[in-house]
Formats: C-alpha cells, sequence, structure tokens
C-alpha cells in the first residue's frame, strides 16, 4: 500500500473509533484521558509566518443551528472567505440550536470526511471536546467561532468581540434606556450555551457597580434561540413582573421574538428591549419606538475571520499560540490572545441615526 493510501486508512479508521466512542462517552474527559487526547495534537508545532498559503483546502462550516439568519449570515462570511482563499467550502449541522448530540456527530462525520479544517460554534462546553480531540488528532485544524468549546479541544477561538464587553455593554445600554432603575430580565438562547453564559456572568458582573443600584434582575429566562419560545417567554416575562422596566436579549433570535411581542402589547415603548440584533430583523422595531437601541458585530466579517483563521493554521502561518499574528485579508492583522482567542473587534450599536447604513 502507498503512504498516502496508508494514511487514509488509518485516517478512516480513526474516524470510525472516533464514532463508536461518540456512543458511550459522556462528553467529559479525565485528567488521564485529556492527557491521551492531546497527544499528537500539533500544539508542539513552530508557526511559520511565511508560508504560503495552502489551496485546495476541504473547509466546513458547523453552526449551532442551520438556517438561522444569524449564522446563514456569518457562514456565508466564512464561504465567501474560503472562496477567495483558493479552497473548498461545505456548511453542514442540526437543524436545532439544543441538538447536542447531533452536533457531535457532525463532528465526526466531517473527521470521516478528512476535511482539512472545520470552524465550530460549539453548542455545548465540553460535549463536543472528544469527538474534537480525535479530529485534531488526525490533522485537522479546529477553530471555534461565535460560542467557544474548552480550550484544549479547539486550536483557536474567533470572538465576537471581548466577552467582558458584550455583557457589560448590554447592562450600560438598557441602564441609558431605563434610567438606570426598575426591574430587568434576560432572555437568552440554551442554558448551556458557553457565549451566552459568560455574557450574563459579565451583566451580573456590571450590576454591581453603585450607578445600577436601582435597578434589579429579576429572571433569566431561555428561548432555546426558538422564535416561539422567546415570543412566549417574553410573555410570561410581562406577567410573571408586570412592572418590568427592561429586557436584555443577547441572542439574535430572541431579541426580535421579544420585539415582536412588546411591539403588538400594552408595553410598547415602556418597556426597554436591548440586546444583539442585526439590523435587518431589527430595523422595523427601532423605527417604530419599540425599541431604541442595540448593539452587535457584524457576523459576516466574524465567519470571514473564522475561515481567514482556519485556513492560516491549515497552511502552518499559526499554531493557535498566545502573542502569534497573522494577516486576515482586507481584515488587517490579528493577534492570538490568551488562550488562543482571537477578538473580532468591538460591537457597534445601531439607533434610529444609523440603521440604515447597515443591511445584514
Amino acid at each position: 500500500m502507498s503512504a498516502p493510501a496508508l494514511r487514509r486508512a488509518c485516517l478512516a479508521l480513526a474516524a470510525v473509533i472516533s464514532l463508536a466512542l461518540s456512543a458511550t462517552a459522556c462528553g467529559g474527559t479525565t485528567k488521564d484521558s485529556a492527557k491521551d487526547d492531546d497527544a499528537g495534537t500539533s500544539s508542539h508545532a513552530k508557526a511559520a509566518p511565511g508560508a504560503a498559503t495552502k489551496k485546495g483546502l476541504k473547509v466546513a462550516f458547523l453552526p449551532k443551528q442551520v438556517n438561522n439568519p444569524y449564522f446563514t449570515t456569518a457562514d456565508k462570511g466564512g464561504e465567501k472567505a474560503v472562496t477567495e482563499l483558493g479552497s473548498t467550502y461545505q456548511e453542514t449541522g442540526p437543524n436545532s440550536a439544543t441538538d447536542t448530540s447531533g452536533q457531535v456527530s457532525y463532528v465526526n462525520t466531517l473527521t470521516q470526511q478528512q476535511v482539512d479544517a472545520m470552524a465550530v460554534s460549539a453548542q455545548d462546553p465540553g460535549a463536543l471536546c472528544t469527538a474534537l480531540k480525535q479530529a485534531m488528532k488526525n490533522g485537522i485544524k479546529v477553530v471555534t467561532y461565535d460560542s467557544d468549546t474548552k480550550p484544549e479541544c479547539r486550536d483557536a477561538f474567533v470572538s465576537q468581540a471581548s466577552a467582558e464587553a458584550l455583557g457589560r455593554t448590554q447592562v450600560q445600554l438598557l441602564g441609558e434606556q431605563t434610567g438606570y432603575k426598575g426591574e430587568i430580565a434576560i432572555l437568552s438562547a440554551a442554558q448551556t450555551a458557553t457565549n451566552q453564559n459568560t455574557w450574563i456572568d459579565f451583566m451580573k458582573d456590571e450590576l454591581k457597580k453603585p450607578k445600577y443600584k436601582d435597578m434589579k434582575l429579576v429572571k433569566v429566562a431561555y428561548g432555546n434561540d426558538d422564535a416561539q419560545q422567546s415570543f412566549q417567554q417574553t410573555q410570561g416575562l410581562l406577567q410573571e413582573h408586570p412592572k418590568l422596566a427592561g429586557i436584555i436579549s443577547p441572542t439574535t433570535v430572541g431579541i426580535k421574538a421579544a420585539a415582536q411581542y412588546l411591539s403588538g402589547s400594552k408595553y410598547k415603548g415602556k418597556v426597554a428591549l436591548t440586546g444583539l440584533g442585526t439590523p435587518n430583523d431589527m430595523r422595523k422595531y427601532v423605527k417604530n419606538g419599540t425599541v431604541q437601541g442595540f448593539e452587535l458585530w457584524d457576523p459576516a466579517k466574524l465567519g470571514e475571520l473564522a475561515a481567514r483563521t482556519a485556513v492560516a493554521l491549515s497552511s502552518g502561518q499559526i499554531t493557535g499560540k498566545e502573542g502569534e499574528t497573522f494577516k486576515a485579508g482586507a481584515m488587517g492583522t490579528f493577534t492570538i490572545g490568551k488562550d488562543g482567542v482571537i477578538d473580532l473587534g468591538k460591537p457597534t450599536v445601531f439607533d434610529r441615526k444609523n440603521i440604515d447604513d447597515y443591511h445584514f
């Protein structure tokens, strides 16, 4: 058997073993197994910043949920970058944002298909680890974007912005809109969503500051990134807390559903709503007075940076170590931070003055 054929056979066997293991694994690892899983990854490789960008790579995007408008926009940004770089793009993933076992199966399938790199938005911080580590052992570069897994389970994480900045600025926006007074609630996605929970922790910490002494967080509700559930959760929040002054929804599906409910209710213009949304989803609610302002990064740019990071890793230009830098096309130069985190940049606040300048 030739060397390339032998390698393909070994990769296929490894993928089959991974599939078998995932059927019985709990999603976590012991310290010993983590050591074993880390063996054979590229964590000890050295970056070659001047290396040529490889072409003909197979790059796969695995969002939390396919056909979700946010991820559709993000992944199209990834597709554009992958194509421009001379490689092949594919997208795959579950139809539900809470189908963690399904997401694990997709990772295993991509490993079996021997893609060169995968960009994953993790539904759960630990559940994908065993499968992702197996992919890395098979030489596949793993980038997480939007929602991270454990640092040891991927090569790099492309963050929308600093998690701290996102959590704190959403509270700051709501504070400005409510006069820093009253009961508030948070309408999140899934209870296990890594990014949501991290932002909420920073929201709670921000609320401890003296200027928020007259604001009280009364509940965190979960709409599971489902429009109907998020709509119903908004209705339930206001029934349970009729004096609610404001809602923060750090999810594009949630904020749109909450705005839809508020705009047709007696609470329109009385209950402030902010969070993370897209201009196209929120335009009419800003213009009809339901929402004063909200924020977000450009998801297409997030997907593009995830793609360019994946290709840079596959080309050996970076390894994911802190301090490494790389050029991401017209987006500019990025520096890898602690634990392999790459920040896209500061979020943009959208309001009546600027919302018509953005179309995504």
